[in-house]
């Protein structure tokens, strides 16, 4: 695999990146992180994902001992390292640190930081001119009291089975209840269900990891006027839903056709999941087309500030 890893301060390889056995990320899964991707060479949304970065990192009371232009400058070390040409897709990980074999924090006084850079496909035409299957699995979210979904945590066991499962129906990702029997939200991405020209998806308080890029699809279906709005959701929904899809960092936007045996509409991606899937690509090539301008303006401006 190309690309490269930061891994506290060194920069390689991917295939020779490691931590100590100590740390606690890998003995008892205590870590939070945030997957981002680039689109023109430019990190999508970046200052939304470090800000839920930290509110992950400060609910399993992790303190981040770097400031945002700090972390930044990792980021934009290891890409260049990575050396990729085309869009990338970033994984950032911060750890407890390595210490003794405790759960007590003291013994981690430092935490550990991972940034991995690898290269981000183009999307598959087939997604958006089959579409995708998903599948209804048994097991269900994590209850909020137990490690809240709304944690984004290095442990994703919970996630791997249900993929698994899915993955065992010949499906591509896997749709979950939370405790009291709503839909919640799926192995590795927010759903949405269009019907009557709304689309709709599950609450925050539904046991859910707020996605970015649902978030961004707020402000798309304005664009194109289509109403996004949160709503309580019972797998009976999926019966009567005209067009289904998912939003993922890396997805983007996967219209769903089918869940388990039942074809969602026409069998095919559905209109306004397509005006959805447009406006979206649009407005990711404009954001980060401004946020690189700006930001090259601003290095310009230091540089001639401090080189005269």
């Amino acid at each position: 695999m190309r690309g490269a890893a930061f891994v506290n301060g060194t920069i390689g390889p991917i295939e020779t990146a490691a931590i100590p056995v100590l740390d606690h990320g890998f003995m008892y899964g205590e870590g939070v992180y945030e997957v981002l991707r680039t689109y023109n060479g430019e990190p999508f949304l970046y200052d939304q994902h470090i800000a839920r970065l930290r509110r992950s990192a400060a609910a399993i009371h992790l303190d981040l001992p770097f400031d945002n232009a700090m972390l930044r400058s990792w980021v934009d070390r290891t890409s260049a390292a990575a050396g990729l040409e085309g869009d990338t897709y970033i994984r950032i990980l911060t750890t407890r640190g390595i210490g003794d074999l405790t759960y007590d924090v003291r013994a981690t006084p430092a935490p550990s930081i991972v940034i991995v850079v690898k290269g981000q496909a183009a999307p598959d035409p087939r997604l958006r001119n089959d579409g995708i299957a998903i599948a209804l699995v048994p097991i269900l979210r994590n209850h909020p009291g137990s490690v809240n979904p709304i944690i984004k945590s290095n442990n994703l066991l919970n996630n791997a089975l249900a993929m698994q499962e899915a993955h065992r129906r010949g499906a591509e990702e896997a749709l979950m209840c939370n405790y009291r029997g709503e839909l919640s939200e799926c192995s590795q991405s927010n759903i949405f269900l269009i019907t009557g020209g709304v689309a709709r998806t599950p609450p925050s308080r539904a046991g859910l990891l707020e996605g970015i890029t649902r978030a961004f699809l707020f402000q798309v279906g304005q664009d194109v006027g289509v109403t996004v709005e949160e709503a309580r959701l019972m797998p009976t929904d999926l019966e009567t839903a005209d067009e289904i899809f998912i939003t993922s960092t890396t997805r983007e936007i996967s219209p769903v056709v089918r869940v388990d045996d039942r074809v969602i509409g026409s069998g095919n991606p559905g209109e306004l999941t397509l005006r959805l899937w447009d406006a979206y690509h649009r407005r990711a090539l404009e954001t980060t087309t401004s946020a690189g301008t700006t930001r090259r303006s601003l290095q310009g401006l230091g540089t001639r500030r401090f080189h005269p």
